[in-house]
């Protein structure tokens, strides 16, 4: 069909912190040399930031490079670091502290911020408007564009008003073409039309698969007495210990009494029974968690993937007309459990290739000044020296996987002379059911600990319930027949939103796989765990997912 389209430089998908570092640096140098360059940045929250879900502790490296006096520009980083703990945790009662002395450096915050990541996107979008970029909320990248000799043309916005059967319901309103001497890509983790660039263009041959975790956070309310601004709590050990699962949990004091906790759980974990949402329920009530949370009220919920394959699994970043930037690309510190930091200053490398580029005249080349400008950075660097801090978890799990980073880092900086390996996907590691002990998580108290759906109902989700099902799949026999049968189909505890369901009649005969999508909170741990690769996440109607307040 003929559609309408518009024009631009560049054309930025995704409004988190990489693409908007990415248009900020374009604007800047736009205006250092008095060019006008014409950048728009296309967002499918509701707003920018709805969809932003991180811990998070903020390191300001390329926010100083980018921003300089930002703290007079009134940034939202409120809080700085006054003190970390690191936990041990036993079992469901004990605990030790470890001594700083032998906590692997990068897990020091002094320097650092406890921020609200969405807090910290919404001002960077105003400083983005403010140069003259253009930002569009509620407008999903739904499709790639392509030249005639194959380079990225741009993108395809989402149709609005279509059915669930397809057809075009009252209000219906075609996607729109938006043409771009360069795209960039900047989606977040396993960002949908990242993983087909990916596949079309060979981004990731010789390198091994990239690695995952979902990280699941709520923010609370707490009493006074509870709250110490600025402390940090990392955890290891209870409760994913029980299960084999690695990972561990996280709480940050933010400003106004309010507790961030959450936990990151390794998504190459091998038992299906395992649910990370329960095993989050479940650690708020270990002692050193609980003091802090009793008598609070929880006030938003949310989860997302994260990347954490390192460089050994990052893909090549460029292509004819476009780049993958961000934890598109992987570009998270996993020995740091921070990414902001580094997509950010992959989008503002990508913005001086660009610019370069169109200052040349260039349109839809393969930016591999990019490539040479990202490996000779600071971010490159320090991925380079945490390189082997995600394969030693999975080899030797959290304990003894943390023991070697505490060499391999603090010792060597990074430097000794190999590579570990890390080349199983994270959704083989599966084992069948019966190979595996079940798991009987607890009830939830509804103090400490919820259920899933009372969770997404305060992480503000919805969707047009009306539309095409986002979640595909590419068999629809395959959940019943092959992942109930062999799995007993762990999509039903994996999904930390309670989309995936089997349901059966009233003799517990008759199976069928039902697939909730208005309840989808867009982590895409589906896309990653699910054993038999079946599900493809694919955007919904622009402005639908879940809408983060603060988070």
């Amino acid at each position: 069909m003929e559609r309408e389209s518009m024009e631009f430089d560049v054309v930025i998908v995704g409004a988190g912190p990489s693409g908007l570092a990415t248009a900020m640096r374009l604007a800047q140098i736009a205006q250092e040399n008095q060019q006008e360059t014409t950048i728009c940045v296309v967002e499918k929250g509701s707003e920018v930031g709805a969809h932003i879900l991180s811990g998070a502790v903020f390191e300001p490296t390329a926010l100083n490079e980018l921003i300089p006096d930002w703290k007079e520009k009134g940034a939202p980083l409120n809080t700085p670091v006054v003190g970390d703990d690191i936990l041990l945790l036993g079992n469901a009662q004990k605990s030790q502290k470890i001594p700083n002395l032998f906590v692997p450096k990068t897990m020091h915050n002094h320097g650092n911020y406890i921020v609200s990541l969405g807090n910290v996107c919404r001002w960077l979008a105003e400083q983005a408007e403010a140069m003259g970029v253009e930002i569009f909320p509620g407008f999903a990248a739904a499709d790639i564009l392509y030249n005639e000799d194959g380079s990225v043309k741009g993108i395809l916005t989402g149709d609005m008003g279509v059915a669930e059967d397809g057809s075009e319901k009252d209000g219906y309103m075609p996607g729109m073409e938006l043409h771009a001497k360069y795209t960039v890509f900047a989606e977040g983790a396993r960002g949908h039309l990242g993983k087909r660039l990916i596949a079309n263009f060979e981004l990731d041959k010789g390198k091994e698969p990239q690695h995952y975790a979902i990280g699941i956070k709520e923010l609370w309310k707490v009493p006074a007495d509870n709250h110490h601004q600025g402390k940090v709590v990392h955890s290891a050990g209870w409760p994913l210990k029980e299960s084999g699962s690695a990972g561990g949990g996280f709480l940050y004091h933010l400003e106004d009494n309010q507790i961030v906790v959450g936990m990151v759980v390794d998504l190459s974990y091998q038992n299906p029974h395992v649910s990370p949402f329960d095993e989050f329920q479940r650690y708020k009530h270990h002692p050193q968690i609980a003091q802090y949370l009793e008598g609070g009220e929880r006030v938003s919920y949310g989860a997302r993937a994260i990347t954490k394959g390192g460089i050994q699994s990052q893909p090549e970043m460029v292509f004819p007309g476009g780049v993958l930037i961000g934890c598109d690309a992987g570009t998270l510190n996993f020995a740091k459990i921070k990414g902001s930091h580094t997509a950010m200053k992959s989008g503002m490398l990508a913005a001086e290739s660009i610019a370069e580029a169109l200052a040349a005249d260039r349109a839809s080349d393969k930016l591999d000044s990019f490539t040479a400008a990202y490996k000779a950075s600071w971010a490159y660097k320090e991925l380079k020296i945490q390189r082997n801090f995600g394969p030693a978890q999975h080899k030797w799990g959290n304990i003894l996987g943390s023991a070697y980073a505490f060499i391999d880092i603090n010792i060597f900086n990074g430097a000794l002379p190999w590579t570990l390996s890390d080349p199983k996907p994270d959704y083989a590691q599966m084992k069948k059911a019966s190979e595996c002990p079940k798991i009987d998580y607890p009830k939830p108290d509804g103090k400490l600990s919820f259920d899933k759906l009372s969770s997404v109902f305060i992480s503000n989700t919805n969707h047009e319930e009306d539309q095409p099902v986002h979640l595909q799949l590419k068999d629809p026999s395959i959940p019943i027949e092959v992942n109930l049968a062999e799995y007993d189909e762990p999509a039903q505890r994996y999904c930390p939103a309670g989309v995936y369901e089997v349901i059966r009649d009233d003799d517990g005969n008759n199976p069928r796989f039902q697939i909730n999508a208005q309840n989808c909170v867009h982590c895409k741990t589906c896309d990653i765990k699910d054993p038999s690769q079946n599900i493809n996440w694919v955007t919904p109607e622009g402005a639908g997912g879940p809408n983060y307040p603060n988070m």
